[in-house]
């Protein structure tokens, strides 16, 4: 049986990562969304949410992990930060088999992980392609702070901790570029699935 192909979809803040994730989706393709498995966490009854609490106490509400009030404790304090991917990771870790484990059974050839911290945290070496989505930084500007939680603080420490994009289409396979019309980004996408068909 030929091995399943990992591809690591990544990309910083505001470049379009969950946009093309919802495109692979709709071109029949497995993604497993780490954001979406950290709510699911978060959510009340989760996981994390009793760790968290024990580590966080003002971050916890009602059973459930409120993430303005973590972001705040956490966003740039890097032992904060430390402390909390010690809760979740492990955790993450389980809901990554489970839909490796899906995929597999279901036939699929290709799976795509949309990570937003891939080269941030050495992850490259667990994906067989990387894709990058990538757009001008004042785009990306927009898009953020458009957001209804941002502030222009909050938007330079998440950038802080994120590996500049110039450095991250370099050292990636693919580059989806997402400032254009969403048909043509689309476009982009059926060609690289085209592509890694024969990879």
């Amino acid at each position: 049986m030929s091995k399943m192909l990992v591809v690591g979809l990544t990309g910083s803040i505001g470049m379009g990562k969950s946009t093309a994730a919802e495109m692979f989706r709709t071109l029949k393709t497995p993604v497993y969304d780490a954001d979406a498995e950290v709510h699911k966490l978060y959510a009340e009854g989760g996981a994390a949410v009793e760790p968290i609490r024990a580590e966080f106490p003002t971050a916890v509400e009602r059973n459930k992990v409120i993430r303005a009030r973590l972001s705040k404790l956490v966003v740039g304090n890097e032992a904060e930060i430390k402390k909390l991917e010690a809760i979740t990771h492990p955790l993450l870790g389980q809901g990554r088999a489970d839909f490796f484990a899906a995929a597999e059974k279901a036939g699929a050839k290709l799976v795509v992980l949309d990570v937003p911290l891939i080269f941030e945290t050495g992850g490259e070496k667990r994906f067989d392609k990387i894709v990058v989505v990538s757009a001008p930084k004042e785009v990306q500007r927009e898009r953020v702070l458009a957001r209804d939680d941002m502030t222009e603080e909050k938007f330079e420490a998440i950038l802080a901790r994120q590996t500049p994009d110039a450095e991250k289409r370099r050292q990636a396979d693919y580059v989806i570029n997402t400032n254009c019309p969403k048909e043509a980004t689309l476009e982009q996408i059926r060609g690289l699935l085209e592509d890694l068909k024969h990879a």
